[in-house]
């Protein structure tokens, strides 16, 4: 088997809600193509197959001759995309009809959950797995190790790569185990000395669960006598007080510190829930964002963090005025000036974190918080992306439907614009009392509720209520607008690839006039 290189084309399989990922040296024909498709989904020869390719519109396009196959790769190659996404059908329909399991829904991003990913390369059937021991690549022999998705291992035979490794595989698969669990040299007890903790307290913990202690001793330098060490922190240390929020994975539990006698609140979530990797990568991005966030006016902070066998415990900031959901069915709607106070903490809430990176995405009035002294804090981190840059971009189909941006629906591209957007709506949501998207006459009950609800976003004119003013009309236009890819546009030289303090900026200096934020503009 020749080594892949990056003129190979990368086809993304769609088929019986699995992902499959296979790498094609060209050039590709038409009876090759239709071989490797077959092949990785487990189809017989004699199967009758319809294959469809999706284009840059997320419209699906039939593969059915050379002629087709090619202009698929042609564009493919010009638009430079990283993947060729294809749908494959049993069958093939009549024309004019969709195939079995062919639905409208079924080529939008994000919109079924599919299962994790498998690639194919040399035989072998690679899934991005989290390793509990380090284990050596098979094709370099360093180790993985640590928690994330860097690993990949064959659910056939079991060889272990790197992420990075894995297209370089050259031993094909013949589902024997090819690479042993531990390396031969390392007890998988006993830890390795780049791996020694730098303290007592730490190799304590390494113990801790299920690792048997070797019985080989380590030195480690003794601490000093006056050297206090952080005593760990568990839910022993806080007495329970009552559940103030309830989700499909979490609760959150009022709770008091029983030393200090601060009160507290306790996101507890379930550990089943993020059992596969795929789902591992949101508690570590909120994780990361609470310790980011900790000490910022505006932000909730995190306290501390710990775990049991079945659980995972935040400790956060307890903020006792409730949401703006919660004051927004009390009041309808706020006055003018109200929500000019609001949205201009939001607005530096979300400046902190676009300058660290991170799209919040998440942006609603369940998580706006009011404090004691009447001040917002935003919370709930887990649709949080970090790691983006003022050009860098990102696809993730996420978010709650009321707020998505237009960009997100379209399946394009998108950066920190997404956030001004949900903030143009909670804006409206603040000042007019009601969603600016009205699908009121639609039942409840109806199963295209969403699908019309996306359909309005896209298409549909948002009307302004009359009542507001000429300067808050003007803010909640340039917020949603649906054409500009920056949703902060009062500054007409303001472009996508400025930094996300310039849009922070314009923003601060158009709201309203707004001359509250002391030392800002």
């Amino acid at each position: 088997m020749v080594v892949m290189d990056e003129g190979d084309v990368k086809l993304k399989v769609f088929y019986n809600k699995q992902v499959l990922i296979i790498y094609c040296k060209p050039p590709l024909k038409l009876d090759g193509f239709y071989a490797k498709l077959r092949d990785a989904c487990k189809i017989a020869p004699t199967q009758p197959i319809t294959t469809k390719w999706i284009d840059n519109d997320d419209d699906p396009c039939t593969i059915s001759s050379e002629m087709e196959l090619e202009e698929a790769l042609r564009l493919y190659r010009e638009w430079q995309d990283s993947e060729l996404r294809v749908h494959v059908f049993l069958g093939v329909a009549p024309p004019g009809e969709l195939c079995s399991g062919e639905d409208k829904t079924v080529y939008r991003r994000g919109a079924r959950r599919w299962k994790k990913a498998l690639y194919h390369v040399n035989g072998h059937r690679f899934v991005q797995k989290r390793l509990n021991h380090r284990t050596p690549c098979a094709i370099c022999n360093d180790y993985i190790w640590g928690i994330g998705n860097q690993g990949f291992r064959c659910n056939d035979c079991g060889m272990c790569v790197h992420k990075k490794c894995h297209r370089l595989t050259r031993r094909p698969c013949n589902t024997v185990s090819l690479t042993p669990l531990y390396p031969t040299n390392v007890p998988a007890s006993q830890p390795t000395i780049s791996s020694l903790p730098s303290s007592i307290h730490e190799r304590e913990s390494l113990y801790d669960g299920t690792m048997p202690r070797h019985e080989t001793e380590v030195n480690v330098p003794q601490e000093p006598d006056d050297y206090d060490t952080p005593q760990r922190v568990s839910i022993d240390d806080f007495n329970l007080l009552t559940i103030i929020g309830r989700g499909s994975y979490a609760k959150v539990v009022q709770a008091e510190h029983k030393e200090t006698k601060q009160i507290y609140a306790i996101k507890i979530i379930k550990k089943e829930m993020f059992n596969e990797e795929e789902d591992i990568d949101w508690v570590q991005t909120e994780k990361s964002v609470f310790e980011t966030a900790s000490n910022h006016p505006f932000l909730v902070g995190l306290h501390s963090c710990f775990q049991t066998n079945s659980r995972l415990f935040f400790v956060i900031e307890f903020i006792p005025g409730g949401d703006l959901m919660y004051h927004m069915q009390r009041q309808r709607k706020l006055p003018e000036d109200h929500a000019r106070f609001y949205s201009a903490e939001i607005i530096l809430a979300l400046h902190f974190l676009h300058t660290r990176g991170i799209i919040y995405r998440d942006l609603k009035l369940d998580n706006v918080l009011i404090d004691a002294e009447g001040h917002i804090k935003l919370t709930d981190y887990g649709m949080c992306k970090e790691n983006i840059g003022p050009t860098d971009v990102t696809q993730t189909f996420c978010g709650t439907p009321n707020y998505i941006a237009p960009e997100i629906l379209r399946g394009e591209s998108y950066g920190f614009s997404v956030d001004w957007w949900a903030l143009g709506v909670l804006m409206y949501e603040m000042m007019a009392g009601r969603s600016p998207f009205n699908i009121s006459a639609v039942e409840e009950n109806d199963q295209n509720t969403e699908d019309i609800l996306f359909q309005h976003i896209l298409e549909k004119p948002i009307r302004i209520p009359r009542i507001l003013s000429v300067k808050a009309s003007a803010v909640l236009k340039a917020f949603m607008n649906k054409v500009e890819v920056s949703k902060v546009v009062h500054d007409r030289h303001l472009t996508p690839q400025r930094s996300p303090e310039r849009r922070a900026k314009s923003t601060k200096d158009h709201l309203f006039d707004i001359n509250i934020l002391c030392g800002i503009r």
